[in-house]
């Protein structure tokens, strides 16, 4: 785990509800193609959600995610997940 990987984990392991945060995350299309976007707002909650998201698996292999849910500043909710290119900051 690299330095940013572990703050981020730790930060997220003491966020409560009513924290503002900001996420900053890698998006990967394919081997080439990569955009980063940042999101901003409340944390309503964390979650970690089980998913199916990987190909060929065995039927009782468990895989979750670590997830927050927020509520930006226009009201919007938004989900995002937490993996190795998320950098988290509290505001």
């Amino acid at each position: 785990m690299t330095p940013e990987e572990y703050q981020a984990r730790s930060l997220y392991e003491q966020l409560q509800p009513g924290d503002r945060v900001e996420v900053a995350h890698g998006v990967t299309v394919g081997s080439s193609a990569k955009w980063s976007t940042t999101t901003v707002g409340k944390v309503l909650r964390t979650e970690r959600r089980r998913h199916g998201l990987h190909f060929r698996r065995n039927a009782d292999d468990k895989v979750y995610s670590d997830v927050l849910i927020l509520a930006r500043d226009d009201g919007e909710l938004t989900t995002v997940t937490i993996d190795e290119y998320t950098r988290l900051r509290k505001l």
